[in-house]
């Protein structure tokens, strides 16, 4: 993380771009007052929320932050709280206040911002009962598991007019904001298509089956806002990722940082056309949903299109990438690799252009944000959020009705398809459900 070593004339060249364009056009540059500034009573504590994959680095990443406290760790797992809770005592030397239960973790009023890295399917309950409880929010991508859900989070933020970041670091890039500055800038000349490149390694995951809950385990609170179904092992703690009801398959798990980028470098929202194919091909296992999926989102009114491909396992690189975009246009192309990587090639003879590598602080973005009272800060804001995540819905949408789909961005519904509109949403459980006015 370098953004702490470039000076502020570069700083001042590149941030314009770091912020969604819905925030930054009237605001322009504002001043980030240094957390050195506040004295002890401005201590910011944070909770984080789901603490077993990337909440871990939540963890870290907000402990190296000056005058920012780690005060509660959360998770549904006892067993995963307790071994947090011991190693965070050994690194910091101190203990930390551990919850199992989110809800008493918002009932304590000198938490100021909670941290989540749940499974997806509790990303966008959670910040809206945090938003309601008067915290700031920090969400893993994707902010939703659904498209209703996304729209209900913008609402919360702006009702009770919280700062809410989304879990896409490389919106915090120094390079990333420096790639999007010459996209608009029209280096590349007209950019008219974006690739999201998802290949991960993605084995078989086999099928446990059903099995008693383990020690420690609340699977009620687990499955929050989804259906009941019996443990299996097959869920936690990691491939629900591949089951509808708690996941999005890869194109809503790593694919949230490329559907997000994509957009931002297009400098699109949602599209009228998608169409999506794929399926299992290499593995008997139990997973859900596609290992392989190709989705096209078509934008008639800009003339432009995005490509999203997700691959499992043995694959080529494109230009070196695995994870990352390629971005098109009339005079060159841009290619992306990573969060904090870019290099371009104008021309027919593809010369080498401009090229960074250099990264940021998504968490120190959120932290100044946070304490300026500013969302016209954040790098990563909610609005965007809702987008990101829902492109990565569509796609799956049409993937699992096989068709073709007309969707209205402007209405955020589907033309004249009942089916699909029904898949907008779910069904959720008492208790836990997202409400129609949050």
């Amino acid at each position: 993380m370098k953004q702490n070593s470039f000076s502020r004339r570069e700083f001042l060249k590149t941030a314009t771009v770091g912020t969604a364009t819905v925030a930054t056009a009237a605001v322009g540059i504002p001043t980030i007052i240094p957390s050195r500034a506040f004295g002890a009573n401005d201590r910011m504590r944070v909770a984080v929320i789901g603490i077993n994959g990337r909440g871990k680095n939540h963890i870290s990443g907000f402990s190296s932050l000056e005058n920012v406290e780690v005060a509660t760790l959360c998770d549904v797992d006892n067993v995963v709280l307790q071994a947090r809770a011991a190693e965070f005592e050994k690194t910091y030397n101190r203990k930390v206040k551990t919850e199992q239960d989110l809800r008493k973790v918002y009932e304590d009023k000198s938490i100021d911002a909670v941290s989540i890295a749940t499974p997806n399917h509790w990303h966008a309950l959670a910040a809206i009962w945090a938003c309601q409880a008067g915290k700031d929010v920090y969400v893993e991508k994707p902010a939703c598991h659904n498209i209703y859900e996304g729209r209900k989070l913008v609402e919360a933020a702006t009702k009770y007019n919280r700062i809410v970041q989304h879990g896409v670091q490389l919106r915090s890039s120094v390079a990333m904001q420096e790639a999007i500055k010459h996209l608009r800038e029209g280096l590349i000349g007209n950019v008219y298509m974006a690739r999201a490149l998802i290949y991960k390694w993605r084995p078989d995951i086999g099928n446990e089956g059903t099995s008693p809950v383990p020690g420690g385990l609340n699977w009620d609170l687990w499955q929050g806002p989804a259906q009941v179904r019996p443990f299996s092992k097959n869920y936690v703690h990691y491939n629900w990722h591949w089951f509808w009801e708690y996941g999005n398959g890869d194109i809503g798990n790593q694919g949230i940082h490329e559907t997000d980028l994509a957009m931002w470098g297009l400098n699109v929202g949602l599209p009228e056309e998608i169409t999506s194919a794929g399926g299992k091909f290499l593995w008997n296992d139990c997973k859900e949903t596609p290992e392989t999926l190709t989705s096209t989102y078509i934008y008639p009114k800009q003339k432009k299109v995005i490509e999203v491909e997700v691959r499992p396992w043995m694959t080529n690189k494109e230009d070196g990438i695995e994870v990352g975009n390629l971005f098109y246009g009339d005079k060159g192309y841009m290619v992306i690799n990573g969060y904090n990587d870019y290099k371009t090639f104008l021309g027919k003879n593809r010369e080498p252009g401009p090229a960074r590598k250099e990264g940021g602080d998504h968490y120190k973005n959120f932290v100044d944000a946070v304490r300026a009272k500013n969302k016209a800060l954040l790098n990563g804001p909610v609005e965007t959020a809702h987008l990101s995540a829902s492109l990565a819905h569509l796609g799956n949408i049409a993937y699992r009705l096989d068709r073709k789909l007309k969707f209205d961005p402007i209405t955020e519904k589907f033309v004249g398809d009942k089916e699909a509109n029904a898949m907008l949403t779910r069904k959720y459980r008492a208790p836990y459900v997202v409400p129609d006015k949050v």
